[in-house]
Formats: C-alpha cells, sequence, structure tokens
C-alpha cells in the first residue's frame, strides 16, 4: 500500500520548501519507498550549490531528466569549510539548500554533514541513478557503487562556463586591483597630511 501522506505536496510545482527539506535520511527511505511503490525512478545527486548559477540550474535539470523524483544533497557549511576553506561557503546553508529546493524538478533536499559516514545518504536512498561530475568518484568507487548501493552511476560532464571558485578569484583579483589603484591615489597625499600635522607646532 502507497503512503501518499509522506509524498503530498512532493509532487507539485510549488517549492514547499518545508515539505521538500527533509534531514532526516530514515524520513528519505520511507519518501523513497513511496515513490518507487508508485512506480518512480529515483534520482540522486549533491553538492555544494554556493553561489548557485547557471552550470548548476542545467546540472540539476539534467540530473531531472534521467528519473521521475530527484533528491539533492547539499553539503554542510562544515563540510564545505573543510574542503574548500575557511572563506568559504560565500553563502549559508540554509539560504543554499532554499535555492536548490526552488530549482525546478528537485523533489526533495538534505543535508549532507561532516559527521554523516561516507556515502550515508546514497546507502539511505539506494537511487536507480546516481548522478555525479567527472571528478567525484574514481573507477573503483564506481563500481563499489554500483554493484552495493544504486542501480548505475550517470558522470555528467560540468555544465557552467566559469566555476563559483573562479568567479571567487576573479572577485578577489579585481579587488585587489581596484584597491592597490585607490591606494597609489591617495597615499602620497595621505603622508603629506600625515608630515604636516608632525612637524607643525
Amino acid at each position: 500500500m502507497i503512503d501518499d501522506g509522506l509524498i503530498d505536496g512532493l509532487l507539485e510545482d510549488a517549492s514547499n520548501f518545508d515539505l521538500r527539506y527533509v534531514p532526516d535520511y530514515d524520513r528519505i527511505r520511507k519518501i523513497v519507498d513511496a515513490m518507487r511503490a508508485r512506480g518512480s525512478k529515483v534520482v540522486l545527486t549533491s553538492g555544494s550549490f554556493d553561489i548557485l548559477h547557471e552550470g548548476h540550474s542545467m546540472y540539476l535539470e539534467a540530473a531531472r531528466r534521467l528519473g521521475d523524483f530527484l533528491i539533492v544533497g547539499v553539503d554542510s557549511d562544515e563540510k564545505i569549510r573543510q574542503r574548500k576553506g575557511p572563506g568559504r561557503p560565500v553563502v549559508p546553508e540554509q539560504e543554499r539548500l532554499r535555492m536548490v529546493a526552488h530549482q525546478r524538478g528537485v523533489g526533495i533536499v538534505t543535508i549532507k554533514g561532516l559527521k554523516h559516514a561516507k556515502w550515508a545518504l546514497i546507502e539511505a536512498v539506494r537511487p536507480d541513478v546516481l548522478v555525479a561530475t567527472e571528478d567525484t568518484y574514481s573507477e573503483a568507487e564506481i563500481a563499489a557503487l554500483e554493484a552495493s548501493l544504486c542501480g548505475r552511476v550517470e558522470v555528467l560532464a560540468r555544465m557552467a562556463t566559469i566555476s563559483t571558485s573562479a568567479r571567487l578569484r576573479l572577485l578577489h583579483l579585481a579587488l585587489a586591483d581596484k584597491l592597490s589603484a585607490r591606494v597609489s591615489e591617495k597615499l602620497p597625499a595621505f603622508i603629506q597630511q600625515i608630515i604636516e600635522e608632525i612637524l607643525s607646532p
């Protein structure tokens, strides 16, 4: 028997964040069971989604086309900081979760925390299709995943013309150039002012 109460609102176009954000992996398992009872093919992907851009939207849309119901794991702030350094993420996790939930075709969003075991979300969902980018899993890991935790792993090329990290580097370079130019303009007059203050009686 299908428990439609578990999936009420998840099949609507509205973002319904309060329904779509499911941090409890046990509840996700139950939702997946209800979707499969309806004959739905379940797709899983994950990522940081920091400064959501066109490439992210295209990637999620491509993932959704591989099945009927898309689940997206969003890396926690703590997890991103460990991997990318103290300056990241730029956008806090609650906002990133909401932005991903607003993307067309996303059924559920959940958080992937630093304390979660490796592949814990994959094990909870056991997706028909696990979608990843080219540098996510080694060939040996893909073989292991397909042997025990998912139907198949679909590797998609990155769809952004520029990554979030590259955008941030460009922003930092532009800021450094502007700052350097302004300091060069203002510094001589500032030094002269200080000298005059020191020398004046």
